[in-house]
């Protein structure tokens, strides 16, 4: 079988590769294999697929020739003639530094941000869909003309060689010695970029469990409670602090007045404390029994979280993170 029976090998190969690389990252793979698995992925198989679609046919081995056919102003054009392994190389490596910010900053604009999964799962999306089209497109050439690999094929350095007005080339040992120095550079850089991926700053979500929301709906949780008697109030607590903590939770019910000023709180009574133990990137549910001591309209129950242990004196100054919801005791 020849190569050009097998001519959707190499982008059948880059859907392989973007599939396997970005499951890999997706994983939180370290060290040498990330870095592996993420410079092609960002380097050049989106631009190869993208390279490929504008390029589905293979050069003809030769120089490009003027066609007195195709004019322009000045003279004849040149004939296309497909690209040589080194162009197809160069500009893949170019078009994936244009594609991949091209994804970061579409990114920007979703509920996700510019995080790291959301960013690989872009890229490799772009890199499949560009293989396909490519594949379509290599499709739609004559068969003897179709990019196929080939392990006979030209040089991915620059060869001395003739112009298309028959003179000899210079030295390409400058032009080899500045592309590779380049791409050891691009390479170095990308390979720390994998290596270390940005981190958000670290965060802590702490909310309430609140009630299904119609077009009756008033308040998102109960604020009518009775004083004695035991009651629930269901917590969350979810950890982003890139590192497992312990929290502590405390419920507290205010006597408060609200002026112009801002809020006074005239007496307050802590009603339960709870503590918890959360990994990095989990959400705890955490359920504190309260029993009000006091009655009135003028109240409202205060959720204080801790990082570790909290102090004699829970306040919204020394908390980490504050619920505040007015509620009324009977």
């Amino acid at each position: 079988m020849s190569n050009s029976d097998w001519w959707f090998l190499d982008l059948a190969l880059v859907i392989a590769v973007t599939g396997l690389a970005t499951f890999g990252l997706f994983t939180d793979v370290s060290g040498p294999v990330r870095i592996l698995l993420g410079i092609p992925l960002l380097l050049f198989l989106p631009g190869y697929a993208l390279v490929a679609v504008f390029y589905p046919d293979q050069s003809d081995g030769e120089y490009q020739a003027f066609d007195d056919e195709k004019t322009a102003r000045r003279g004849p054009l040149l004939s296309s003639g497909g690209l040589e392994s080194i162009e197809r190389f160069v500009l893949s490596i170019v078009a994936s530094v244009a594609i991949v910010p091209a994804v970061t900053l579409v990114t920007s604009a979703t509920p996700w941000g510019i995080t790291v999964r959301p960013v690989l799962a872009g890229i490799a999306l772009v890199t499949i869909l560009l293989s396909l089209l490519a594949i379509v497109q290599r499709y739609r050439c004559p068969p003897e003309r179709r990019f196929s690999l080939s392990p006979s094929g030209s040089s991915l350095l620059f060869s001395a060689d003739r112009d298309s007005f028959g003179r000899s080339a210079p030295s390409p040992t400058l032009y080899n010695a500045i592309f590779l120095v380049a791409l050891l550079a691009l390479l170095a850089t990308a390979g720390f970029a994998v290596a270390n991926p940005p981190e958000h700053d670290g965060y802590t979500e702490f909310y309430i469990e609140t009630e299904e929301v119609d077009g009756d709906t008033e308040v998102m949780y109960n604020d009518s409670l009775s004083a004695g008697e035991s009651q629930s109030v269901t917590a969350y607590i979810t950890n982003e602090e890139h590192e497992e903590r312990s929290y502590t939770t405390v419920a507290a019910l205010q006597q408060v007045s609200y002026e112009d000023d801002g809020v006074t709180v005239h007496e307050q009574d802590v009603l339960a404390t709870e503590s918890a133990t959360v990994a990095n990137g989990e959400t705890h549910e955490q359920t504190l029994e309260i029993e009000p001591t006091m009655t009135g309209e003028d109240l409202r129950l205060v959720l204080y979280l801790y990082e570790g242990e909290p102090p004699e004196e829970p306040s919204e100054e020394n908390a980490y993170r504050t619920i505040e919801l007015p509620v009324t005791v009977s």
